[in-house]
């Protein structure tokens, strides 16, 4: 509902643009075009990584829900990121994959809109869940007496609830500023979907509030989380320094370790792209990037999780063995 009075707004803006022959209705992704050789082979590459990326996470969301040893905070929210991971990717890689196939780049005004608002968005949910799964660990190693009262149903609920909403008013507001700006008589955005570092530089104004603010949401909405990050796990670190059980710091390490890559990806390549200085062109590299940036941490995220989590290989085992021996008890 947050989004649809931006909706509104951009329509009318739009129509209005479109009597007043002054903008465009819509724009072209230029994506990969400077290699149009290598586009099926590329087509095929990213195809494989969405249904990769999809059926992966989809796993994960299926057996935390039917397994009853998986219904815990650290398995709810490792279901909620898996949900997120498949929405962050069908944002942008659909529309990729048919322009790849077909070579029709144009996206509308309104479409560019909705696609960098939920991208975005997305974005912000993903840094909040992983700052979430963080604590969840923190108050799980450093305070395990406390941790189902602390962690409580309701609790889990309003902490993944935050994560998803918490990016819309700045987002409504970020979207709003960039599509109201007057664009160039280009419509060329060198880009495969709609962000804002490659539409700013098709504006016929003064950007520069609008870059003042995507550092602000970046550093507000990305830091602050992997600051807190960092924080629950000097803490554990601490906790881990003082154990005596050689079988408890594994354990430890073994839970943590997959939740660490996981944040080394997203947050690694977040900072390379978007925290690097704007210039009069978006590079190929910035596009490579951001490729990297959008598909593979969602779909590595499944088999990290599974492939260093004897938990879910195990309850995995175990519905795999249902399936196919059903009267195993």
């Amino acid at each position: 509902w947050s989004f649809f009075p931006l909706f509104i707004h951009l329509k009318t803006y739009e129509e209005t643009m479109n009597l007043n022959q002054t903008v465009m209705t819509e724009f072209l992704l230029l994506g990969f075009s400077t290699s149009p050789e290598r586009q099926f082979l590329l087509f095929v590459a990213v195809l494989a990584i969405y249904l990769v990326t999809v059926m992966g996470n989809l796993l994960i969301i299926l057996v935390t829900l039917v397994d009853p040893t998986l219904h815990t905070s650290m398995y709810f929210f490792l279901s909620n990121l898996s949900a997120l991971e498949v929405g962050y990717t069908s944002v942008t890689v659909p529309k990729m994959l048919v322009s790849l196939i077909s070579g029709d780049k144009r996206i509308s005004f309104t479409s560019c809109a909705v696609q960098m608002f939920f991208f975005l968005c997305f974005g912000i949910t993903e840094s909040s869940f992983l700052a979430t799964m963080a604590y969840d660990r923190y108050v799980a190693i450093c305070n395990p007496l406390c941790y189902p009262m602390i962690m409580n149903k309701k609790v889990c609920v309003l902490l993944a609830a935050t994560s998803w909403t918490i990016g819309i008013p700045a987002q409504v507001v970020q979207t709003s500023l960039v599509f109201t700006l007057p664009f160039c008589s280009s419509k060329k955005i060198n880009h495969f979907f709609c962000d804002s570092a490659p539409l700013l530089l098709l504006a016929c104004a003064d950007t520069s509030m609008n870059e003042t603010l995507t550092y602000m949401v970046v550093t507000f909405f990305g830091m602050v989380p992997f600051a807190l990050i960092l924080l629950s796990y000097v803490r554990i670190i601490a906790t881990i320094i003082k154990m005596t059980s050689a079988e408890g710091k594994r354990k430890i390490f073994s839970t943590c370790s997959s939740h660490l890559i996981v944040v080394a990806l997203f947050y690694g390549s977040g900072i390379i792209l978007y925290l690097q200085p704007r210039s009069s062109e978006f590079p190929d590299s910035g596009k490579l990037l951001s490729l990297f940036y959008t598909v593979l941490p969602a779909m590595l995220n499944p088999f990290i999780y599974s492939l260093r989590n004897r938990e879910i290989q195990t309850a995995l085992r175990r519905h795999m063995w249902h399936k196919m021996v059903p009267c195993y008890p």
